[in-house]
């Protein structure tokens, strides 16, 4: 199927609470999942997608590759374990969760090992996460263009990351938007508070909106019915020029993940 512009977000999401949020997403009307084998959900998370009514070619569902297994030894068998536990037989996208410059990890190794993966069928697509122009580019060079779908990275009004966007819409790579809502942060900004009480609906609404403008795929979790849906109903909410130069102006250069050894070095 074809990438939702809204998914779920499941980072730091377990046991019987991520189960819980992601049956309420699916009955809401959530078609993409988005999880990681670090956040140790698959498994709980499959259990979910098997019980559900909803027919697998309905769902868009994301897994990330831990650095641990970025080695020809760990790579496709941790992929295939990723599998079991969703108890599917291919992800739509598998991405190399973070570029991890300083752990020495052979990126080139690890890229060829992604494509192997999209080859053996384990999953549809492939992309990247946490990753800067260069080594995108490198992504790029070395897979070619047409095989990288998406870098999924922070990006919210306080972290706008206007080069790599572009740099990224550029080369026709979709972007996935996390932290959207910068750990809640954004919800007691002033200006959006202020936008939000124009159009009558919520600032993660129009938070949501802004991001949808840009053309980001977001997934915001959250373990709270009604929040859910209203997340999803920002679909529908569309920003005026003026409003969305507002929020652009927001830019802090503000991060919130940011982990020392797995992060590459941000553009400006």
């Amino acid at each position: 199927m074809n990438f939702p512009n809204i998914g779920l977000g499941t980072f730091r999401l377990k046991g019987e609470v991520v189960q819980q949020s992601v049956q309420d997403a699916l009955d809401i009307g959530y078609r993409a999942i988005d999880t990681a084998q670090i956040y140790d959900n698959e498994l709980e998370i499959g259990q979910v997608l098997q019980k559900s009514s909803i027919a697998r070619d309905e769902l868009f569902l994301t897994t990330k590759v831990w650095v641990d297994h970025f080695t020809p030894e760990k790579f496709i068998p941790s992929l295939k374990n990723s599998l079991t536990r969703l108890q599917v037989d291919q992800v739509d996208l598998t991405l190399l969760h973070w570029p991890a410059p300083k752990m020495n990890i052979d990126l080139k190794t690890t890229l060829e090992l992604l494509a192997e993966a999209q080859n053996l069928g384990l999953t549809q697509h492939i992309g990247v996460s946490n990753f800067n122009i260069q080594q995108v580019q490198y992504a790029i060079d070395l897979l070619g263009k047409a095989r990288i779908f998406t870098n999924q990275i922070e990006l919210s009004p306080y972290l706008q990351n206007k080069t790599l966007v572009s740099f990224l819409k550029q080369n026709d790579i979709a972007i996935t938007s996390y932290m959207t809502l910068a750990y809640g942060k954004v919800l007691h900004d002033p200006t959006l508070k202020q936008i939000a009480n124009i159009y009558h609906v919520s600032v993660a609404q129009v938070v949501l909106a802004w991001a949808l403008h840009h053309h980001f795929h977001v997934i915001p979790s959250s373990t709270n019915q009604a929040h859910l849906t209203s997340n999803l109903e920002a679909q529908q909410l569309v920003l005026s020029p003026e409003h969305i130069a507002m929020i652009d102006g927001l830019e802090r250069n503000s991060r919130e993940i940011n982990p020392e050894q797995l992060a590459p070095q941000w553009d400006l």
